[in-house]
């Protein structure tokens, strides 16, 4: 097995998803429906790109190039990020409900590796386990607010947009080629697993929101992201986030 290339391809995945969801969190800045909101979801927008970072370094560690020529240097087809984290922001309905799907995953995640065999990853997993879990209970506060707490027109717009969120983020456990190595060496469980446990884990959430989750035999999960084949949203992002950084490549700054 080539554990260098599963490695790669692991870290690469969790890297790219929190590089792109932390900017577009970021676009919140200015917008929130409250200031705390405004406030929230720019202090996670700087915690995510901080964890892309720690990832960037472990790639870089692995013979890869330096964080920001990973991060900028690019092209669309070479992102390993899930098409959830590329849609633009939208209404803050779908946002809160992407931030409450993603981060439960990213959470649970952090927390297998944890235990990975691989202790670059595990020391930064533990570090950012932390971080998370805040952004998560900012999550879970909301969705339970707007969902049995709110009004009838908030739990309605909750329950769309978890309709509309749910197929999306059902593509972050897109498989891999590398499943069954990074099991049998104890680096990472899989994505079936972290599956199983994030639907469980939301179910709870969604239930004190009263919400209804979709049933998994009517929705087709957006896979694809995975594989470098991204939505009409990613490349309109991507030149934007690297416009300075390809004006000049080398600047130090």
């Amino acid at each position: 097995m080539n554990d260098t290339a599963a490695l790669r391809d692991l870290l690469l995945r969790m890297a790219d998803d929190e590089l792109i969801i932390a900017h577009r969190n970021s676009e919140w800045t200015g917008l929130g429906p409250i200031m705390e909101e405004d406030i929230a979801f720019s202090s996670i927008a700087q915690d995510k790109l901080g964890h892309s970072l720690g990832l960037y370094r472990i790639l870089e560690s692995l013979g890869g190039a330096e964080p920001d020529a990973v991060a900028f240097g690019r092209s669309e087809g070479e992102f390993r990020c899930c098409q959830l984290v590329e849609y633009p922001i939208g209404g803050y309905d779908f946002s809160l409900m992407r931030h409450f799907l993603h981060d439960t995953a990213e959470l649970l995640r952090y927390e297998m590796l944890e235990r990975s065999s691989f202790e670059p990853l595990a020391r930064l997993a533990t570090k950012i386990k932390g971080e998370i879990k805040y952004h998560l209970f900012h999550a879970n506060t909301w969705i339970a607010q707007l969902g049995a707490r709110g009004s009838e027109e908030s739990h309605a717009r909750m329950q769309s947009a978890l309709n509309e969120v749910f197929p999306l983020a059902l593509g972050i456990f897109e498989p891999s080629d590398y499943e069954t190595e990074l099991a049998a060496e104890g680096i990472f469980p899989g994505e079936a697993a972290l599956r199983g446990k994030w639907l469980e884990t939301i179910a709870v959430t969604l239930e004190k929101g009263t919400l209804i989750l979709p049933s998994l035999d009517a929705v087709t999960p957006a896979y694809g992201g995975r594989k470098g084949y991204h939505t009409e949203h990613l490349k309109p992002l991507l030149d934007e986030m690297t416009e300075v950084f390809r004006i000049d490549p080398s600047a130090e700054w």
